[in-house]
């Protein structure tokens, strides 16, 4: 079985790598949508597969790493696509989450991706 959580945060970037006439070459910001997926067992007592608080919990520190910043300037999304930012995230939650099973990262309503690990 899988569950999921999402988070949502503010942040600003720019994608240093795409043509100079690219609109993604100039800074703007998004509304980010972070979807966090969990596979396993059901628990037999709790009939869980994991509280949603310790997804919450694992996923906080995250959120306020990204929330309100230049993504740019942060270690590692020196080149801040949605497909950087998901692996980004999932290299941080993975070890509070060893059944991590996806990662959704969502910078419009329309456009995201999907992340399942390496």
């Amino acid at each position: 079985m899988e569950i999921w959580k999402e988070f949502t945060f503010e942040a600003a970037h720019l994608l240093p790598n795409v043509p100079d006439d690219h609109k993604c070459k100039r800074l703007h910001g998004h509304s980010y949508r972070v979807r966090v997926c969990v596979e396993g067992e059901l628990d037999p007592t709790l009939a869980w597969v994991v509280d949603f608080a310790e997804v919450a919990a694992a996923f906080e520190p995250i959120r306020l790493r990204l929330d309100h910043y230049y993504l740019n300037e942060i270690e590692g999304l020196e080149n801040p696509t949605s497909e950087v930012l998901a692996k980004w995230i999932w290299a941080r939650l993975r070890p509070a989450l060893p059944n991590l099973s996806r990662v959704d990262v969502s910078e419009t309503c329309t456009a995201g991706c999907v992340y399942r690990g390496d």
